[in-house]
Parts: C-alpha cells; sequence; structure tokens
C-alpha cells in the first residue's frame, strides 16, 4: 500500500573523511558537542581520541589489531546498551584495509584456496554488510571517519609560486560506503570541508570550517521531522536481504535452513511484519554465532 511521502526524526548517519592530520577526529568531536547527548568513541589510531579530553565529555572505547567486522559490532552493540546517544567511529577505515579487517580476510581466503580472489567475496561480504546494517539501524547518533587516498601536486599560489599541495581523494573504504551516510564531509589539510553527499542540503556547494554550530545545524534538521509512527517502523527491502543472504552463507546456501533460522529469531514472524527490534534480534544472533 502506498502512502505519502513525510522526512521523519532520524539519527545521524555522517562520514567525515580526510587525509591524516587534516581534523577528522576533532572535527567529529565538535559536531558531536553541538549534537549534545552522552559521547562514546571507538578509537583504532592508538590512543589518539585520548589527546582530546579537553575539547568535550566523552568515553572511549580501543580497538587494536586484528580489526574484525565482529569487534565494531560488539563495541556499537555496548555503546547502545550503555546508553550512549552519539557514537563516533575512529576510524572506519580499519575495518577495511587494516590487520584482520575486510581486505585481510579476503586476502586470506584466496590464499588458502578456498576460492579466488572474486570469489572469496562471497564470504566477505556478508561481513561487509553485518557491518553496515548494524550502523544503520543503531539507535546512536553516527559519527564514522574515514582516511582518504592522498597525492601530492604542484599547485601555483596567489604570489604566483609554485607549492606542493596534499589532495585527500576517495576514502580508505569499499566503494559505495560513502551511500550509506546521509552526509559525507570531506576535509582538506587546511580543515576546510566541502561536501560530496548531502541529503539534508543544508551544506550543498558550502565551504565551511567545522564548529560546534555545526551540529546544532544538523541537530535541527534532524529533529524536524516527524515523529515516527509504529506502522510506519518497518525495515527496508535491502536490510531483509542482506540478512538473508548473511542466513543463507552460514547454511551453506540451503535455503530452507536459512529460512528456519530466521523464523526461529523472529518467534515465526513473516519478513513483511518484521520490525526494528526483529532485526536487532537478527543481527544479534549473526554476531554471535560467526
Amino acid at each position: 500500500m502506498f502512502r505519502k511521502a513525510e522526512r521523519l526524526k532520524a539519527k545521524l548517519r555522517l562520514a567525515i573523511t580526510g587525509p591524516a592530520g587534516s581534523g577528522k577526529t576533532y572535527g567529529a568531536l565538535l559536531i558531536a558537542k553541538g549534537l549534545g547527548g552522552k559521547i562514546a568513541m571507538i578509537d583504532t589510531e592508538s590512543g589518539s581520541g585520548d589527546l582530546y579530553s579537553d575539547l568535550a565529555d566523552y568515553d572511549i572505547q580501543n580497538i587494536n589489531a586484528p580489526f574484525t567486522v565482529q569487534k565494531y559490532i560488539t563495541a556499537i552493540r555496548e555503546a547502545e546498551n550503555e546508553g550512549y546517544d552519539i557514537l563516533i567511529i575512529d576510524s572506519l577505515s580499519h575495518v577495511w584495509s587494516g590487520e584482520g579487517g575486510l581486505l585481510d580476510m579476503q586476502g586470506k581466503i584466496t590464499d588458502t584456496g578456498k576460492g579466488n580472489s572474486y570469489t572469496a567475496w562471497r564470504h566477505v561480504t556478508p561481513w561487509y554488510n553485518r557491518l553496515v546494517d548494524t550502523m544503520l539501524n543503531s539507535n546512536c547518533h553516527i559519527i564514522a571517519t574515514m582516511r582518504s587516498k592522498t597525492e601530492y601536486a604542484q599547485i601555483q599560489n596567489e604570489r604566483g609560486k609554485t607549492e606542493i599541495k596534499k589532495l585527500g581523494l576517495a576514502p580508505v573504504q569499499r566503494d559505495g560506503m560513502d551511500y550509506e551516510f546521509t552526509t559525507v564531509f570531506d576535509i582538506s589539510m587546511t580543515h576546510d570541508v566541502t561536501v560530496s553527499k548531502d541529503r539534508t542540503s543544508i551544506f550543498d556547494g558550502k565551504i565551511f570550517v567545522i564548529s560546534e554550530e555545526t551540529g546544532k545545524i544538523l541537530k535541527n534538521w534532524l529533529e524536524s521531522g516527524k515523529e515516527l509512527n509504529n506502522d510506519l517502523k518497518t525495515p527496508s527491502r535491502e536490510i531483509i536481504k542482506n540478512l538473508y543472504n548473511s542466513y543463507l552463507e552460514i547454511s551453506g546456501n540451503d535455503q530452507q535452513r536459512a529460512q528456519d533460522l530466521m523464523l526461529a529469531i523472529t518467534n515465526g514472524k513473516n519478513s513483511k511484519d518484521w520490525d526494528d527490534n526483529d532485526i536487532k534480534n537478527l543481527i544479534d544472533h549473526l554476531s554471535n554465532i560467526k
């Protein structure tokens, strides 16, 4: 049944990308402070998250190598269970390219001969989907930083002299990850921000420096939508598809077994009747058995 389209109140899904040293962590904390509420940070940067303790009141959980998807999912769940309003994931790049991350997992599967470099993704992609689903379904505001690949270019400055400038390019993450976020801030080495994606339309075409006010502006937009009614809390077909593929993978491509497992976790409910709680239970179950 079709219904009238309405923008609803939502949780922030913000990505901040930039080269090392561009101010991603600092900017994330300023935005979190502007949003208001209890702040948690997942720190994969060898304790660098503690350097800004004078900027805001926040708690940290360190994640060290191996940077597995399960560690990230567990930390997100702990932040939710402990009542944090905002979760900063600093950084999301490690789960992709770090030791024990998804690329590492793909390479090891290939090396064992269980698949070639292409077919190995059949085992890796379900883990990626679980991480994305966990972030998208979190009841926390999510701010994720991602390192950008960098290159250097010769730039002519305003005085006509040539200088070397460090440029941030694509984020170190799986292609398409940026599509999962509401807004993506690209921050330069001079701390100037441009926006490569912005569903809020607030920052389109603007160049700015992140401040606490940025968080307040985002909060106003997020809370200006309509309250979510119970009859609208239906998970998207994409989330359901990803979960089914994950259960199919752990069931050895046995469709009936995958369906039976999902029915058991959702107390026999058909997917068209699932709500947010069913999705959370399925993701938690997947996290525990993998």
